[in-house]
C-alpha cells in the first residue's frame, strides 16, 4: 500500500515518523519545505503538490489545520487541482478536525470521482500522537476502515467507528475538543482562585485528580503545560478556539444550544485579541492570573 501524507506540522511529523518507521512506502507533502525536510531526511519520498501525490498514492491522508485547507487539498482550488484528480488514490483519509459541514460537502465531490472518503479526526495532542496512543474517531464505509486497520493502529491506541456518513466521526471530534476546551477554562479561573486563596498549586491538582473535579486539563493539561511555567507549544489557541466555534455553529444549525460553550468561546476569542493565537491554548490562564494578581504554579529551578 502506498501512503500520502498531507499537512506536516505539530501533528503530521509525528504521524509520518510512525508510518515511516513500521516501513510504510510513504510520500509526503507541506507547503512548508522545512517540515518536509525532516520525513524526507527519514526516508520519505517527496511530492510537490496534492495531485502529484494523488497520482502515485493509493490512500491519502490529510492532517490540516483549517477546514478550508482540507476542502481545498481535497477537490482543488483556482488553477489548481486537488487529491481527488489524481489517477492513483482510492481513499482520502481526513485526521484533521474539519467540522461535519465541510465534511458532507467534500465527500460527495470526492465519491463522485470513484474515490471513497474517511473522516478519521484524532485526539489526544502532540504527546499521543508521538507515541502513537490517540483515539481515532473513523466513520465512512465501514469495510475500508477495517481494511485501513493497521495503518490506524499505526497512529492510535483508540479506534472508535462511528458509522457511514463520513461527517460523524468529525461531530465527535467537534464535541470532544468544546468539552475540552470548557474544561480548561472552567479549570484555569478556578485554580487561580485557589492559589489566591492560598492553596498549593500541586497539591490542588492532586486533589481534583481523585475527586469528581478531574478533566483532562487537571490530569493532563496543567500539570504538563503550567505547572511548572514552561508552557511549550502543543496546541494553539486559535485552533482550540476554531474547534468550539465549530461545535457550537453546527450545533445551532441543529437548533441544540451551548451555553456555556459560548462562554468559553468568548474568553478564548478575547485571549486571541490578546496575542495568545499562535500561542499554546495554555497561556490564557495568564489572563485570570493577571486579573487576581496571583501566579499558579512554579518555575522548576535550573540544575546547578
Amino acid at each position: 500500500m502506498k501512503l500520502g501524507l498531507i499537512g506536516l506540522g505539530n501533528m503530521g511529523v509525528h504521524f509520518g515518523s510512525r508510518l515511516l518507521a513500521a516501513q510504510y512506502d510513504l510520500t509526503v507533502f507541506d507547503i512548508n519545505p522545512a517540515m518536509v525536510k525532516r520525513l524526507a531526511d527519514k526516508g520519505a519520498k517527496v511530492a510537490h503538490s496534492p495531485v502529484e501525490m494523488a497520482n502515485t498514492c493509493e490512500v491519502v491522508l490529510l492532517c490540516l489545520p483549517m477546514p478550508e485547507a482540507v476542502a481545498v487539498v481535497a477537490t482543488g482550488g483556482p488553477g489548481a487541482q486537488g487529491v481527488m484528480h489524481g489517477s492513483a488514490v482510492k481513499v482520502i483519509v481526513d485526521l484533521s478536525t474539519t467540522g461535519p459541514s465541510v465534511t458532507s460537502e467534500v465527500a460527495p465531490l470526492v465519491q463522485a470521482k470513484g474515490i471513497e472518503f474517511l473522516g478519521a479526526p484524532v485526539s489526544g495532542g502532540t504527546v499521543a500522537a508521538e507515541k502513537g496512543t490517540l483515539t481515532i474517531m473513523v466513520s465512512g464505509k465501514e469495510s475500508l476502515v477495517q481494511a485501513l486497520d493497521p495503518v490506524f493502529k499505526t497512529l492510535g491506541k483508540n479506534l472508535f467507528y462511528l458509522g457511514e456518513d463520513p461527517s460523524l466521526g468529525q461531530t465527535m471530534k467537534i464535541i470532544n475538543n468544546t468539552l475540552c476546551a470548557v474544561g480548561m477554562v472552567a479549570s484555569c479561573e478556578a485554580l487561580v482562585y485557589g492559589a489566591k486563596a492560598g492553596l498549593d498549586s500541586k497539591l490542588m491538582l492532586d486533589v481534583l485528580n481523585v475527586s469528581s473535579g478531574r478533566s483532562f486539563a487537571t490530569l493532563e493539561k496543567i500539570p504538563q503545560c503550567i505547572l511548572n511555567r514552561e508552557f511549550p507549544t502543543r496546541f494553539t489557541t486559535e485552533l482550540i478556539h476554531k474547534d468550539i466555534k465549530l461545535c457550537i455553529e453546527e450545533a445551532e444549525k441543529l437548533g441544540a444550544p451551548m451555553m456555556v460553550s459560548q462562554a468559553a468561546r468568548a474568553f478564548l476569542a478575547f485571549a486571541i485579541t490578546q496575542g495568545d493565537g499562535k500561542k499554546d491554548y495554555a497561556h490564557t490562564i495568564k489572563h485570570f492570573e493577571g486579573w487576581a494578581g496571583v501566579e499558579f504554579g512554579q518555575a522548576s529551578e535550573s540544575p546547578q
